[in-house]
């Protein structure tokens, strides 16, 4: 039997990616020995190769591991009085709780939204008639803004913590397999709420206890240290530890974090406008002449450009998606994108922001932590009052765009709430800055790499404004606590620590092992195991 050296990288065409024989022949072929010769194989990792008009995939291929649960250590019961309260329940939240368990720790968990069921009543009211619930929409609930926003878990945190941990329990808790190999995995926004479901299910068989409609609005602190939080309603729970993980767009928090001595700073982040095209276009200007074979999903793309120190470039892409209402509260307008897990939209549909700079906050006079936000807000309330009410939103051609002018008619788009042809640079221009002319740059640049992005097909919708948190909540990067209040550990998205669902989960996990870390006192070794079932590699929860 021959050994291989190493993972083996190879491309196969459209027909041959998903057959054994021509995987293992292929990996013979280029190792110069005979197929027989191999050991059992497996796909490591699996993507697209679209250059040079030539589709491929392209497999990272090795041999293949004995079969063993995944998501090893499982959590642990926690039965017993909770002493580390968890603000929010995205994946920074629902991550740390589970590392938490796995050290014995028990947790209450707090979202000021909704369980995923009754959440969808409310995205509902947002899509159909426009109606805003402040404390249940597209961003605040359980799973956080990422449940019903795609499920996408490409990360390049892989440096922070383990990333394929993280897959693993979401494929534990009924994720497909593909994630453990795809190079972009994905789940989508009809298998993700499922997925957080189980999740939770799993965390509260073992003890860890969770909260709904429980909104944060103070941290209680005696001698420098945390001792607890008080809800809206003015129940006061006691904690040892406090971690806060409330996402990019829940400004209150901000309040009370400064109101308790916490320091916060401004960092950059970008801000724009949403662009969709008709997929069969993005397909067509991707694959070429293979656009439309089966074996290919719908095709993608991602684009950069840098010009005088800002960047320009797509964020959050969604192949076969819909672009969705984002807005919090109902003095703005927010949109963003999401896709199914077959994205099979006739839309493709991505962020298109420029990168705001701290020297892009001094020009406008700000010069404090929340300058950032002011922006957002800005621009968000133009944007609704361009769009006319009940979330309608103002929408511009590419080529309208790129000529400075508004649109009066506009192409079919994604958005349920709808859209109005309108001038979304006028939109863009109550930022105080040149937004509007940075994307049209850089435009002007991805239209000359990619035929056909610069289409009359092709809308501008605003605007995209929550691509991250424009605050960071300081912390010690040992302790990774506040250096102002002992015992407050700020998390993920909203703290100014991740960038989407696994590094906000990552982040997560690796504020539990700091706490199970500084309070020992927490983690209670009698606790016994309690598995989800334990599926093999290959499967799914039993």
């Amino acid at each position: 039997m021959h050994q291989l050296p190493q993972d083996i990288v190879i491309q196969l065409g459209l027909d041959d990616a998903d057959d054994p024989k021509a995987i293992g022949e292929r990996v013979a072929r280029d190792l110069g020995v005979s197929p027989g010769d191999l050991p059992p194989l497996e796909v490591k990792k699996r993507s697209i190769d679209a250059r040079k008009g030539h589709v491929r995939f392209q497999l990272t291929v090795g041999a293949a591991q004995p079969l063993g649960p995944l998501a090893e250590p499982p959590p642990r019961e926690v039965r017993g009085p909770a002493r580390v309260v968890i603000v929010g329940d995205g994946p920074a939240g629902l991550f740390c709780a589970y590392e938490l368990a796995r050290h014995g720790i028990a947790a209450v968990v707090l979202d000021r939204g909704k369980p995923v069921q009754p959440r969808r009543k409310d995205l509902k009211g947002l899509n159909v008639r426009g109606e805003v619930d402040p404390d249940s929409n597209y961003c605040f609930g359980e799973g956080g803004a990422g449940t019903y926003s795609d499920g996408k878990l490409y990360t390049r945190s892989h440096k922070r913590g383990n990333v394929r941990d993280v897959l693993e329990i979401l494929h534990l808790h009924g994720a497909p397999a593909a994630i453990l190999t795809d190079a972009r995995p994905h789940i989508g926004s009809n298998k993700l709420p499922m997925v957080v479901t189980a999740l939770r299910g799993h965390l509260e068989q073992v003890g860890v206890e969770f909260r709904f409609g429980a909104r944060v609005v103070a941290l209680c602190q005696a001698k420098g240290t945390v001792t607890g939080v008080t809800l809206s309603d003015g129940e006061q729970l006691e904690a040892q530890a406090v971690v806060v993980a409330t996402g990019h767009s829940a400004r209150d928090v901000f309040r009370f974090l400064t109101e308790a001595g916490v320091q916060l700073e401004a960092k950059p982040f970008a801000l724009g406008l949403r662009i969709e095209h008709p997929q069969p276009l993005i397909n067509h200007i991707q694959y070429g002449r293979f656009a439309g074979h089966p074996k290919l999903p719908a095709a993608s793309y991602r684009l950069a450009h840098t010009d005088q120190g800002r960047g320009v470039f797509s964020f959050c892409m969604c192949p076969g998606g819909f672009i969705v209402p984002a807005a919090t509260d109902r003095e703005g307008l927010v949109v963003n994108g999401m896709s199914l897990s077959r994205r099979d939209s006739p839309f493709a549909n991505s962020g298109l922001v420029t990168s705001i700079e701290l020297a892009d906050l001094e020009q406008l006079g700000s010069s404090d932590a929340l300058g950032g936000v002011r922006l957002q807000q800005r621009v968000e309330a133009a944007a609704l009052a361009a769009g006319g009410g009940a979330l309608r939103a103002p929408a511009t051609r590419v080529t309208d765009f790129l000529a400075g002018r508004g649109s009066s008619t506009v192409p079919k788009c994604s958005y349920r709430p709808g859209i109005l042809g309108s001038d979304v640079g006028a939109v863009l221009a109550e930022s105080g800055l040149s937004l509007a002319q940075r994307l049209r740059d850089g435009l002007r640049r991805f239209g000359g790499n990619m035929r056909g992005f610069v289409s009359e097909e092709a809308v501008l919708v605003a605007t995209e404004s929550r691509t991250s948190a424009p605050v960071r909540v300081r912390r010690d990067p040992d302790t990774l606590q506040c250096p102002e209040l002992a015992g407050v550990f700020p998390a993920g998205e909203g703290a100014g620590y991740a960038g989407g669902i696994v590094s906000a989960a990552v982040d997560g996990m690796r504020i539990a092992r700091a706490i199970a870390q500084s309070h020992v006192e927490l983690c209670d070794s009698s606790t016994r195991v309690i598995s989800a079932g334990a599926p093999s590699r290959m499967g799914g929860p039993q």
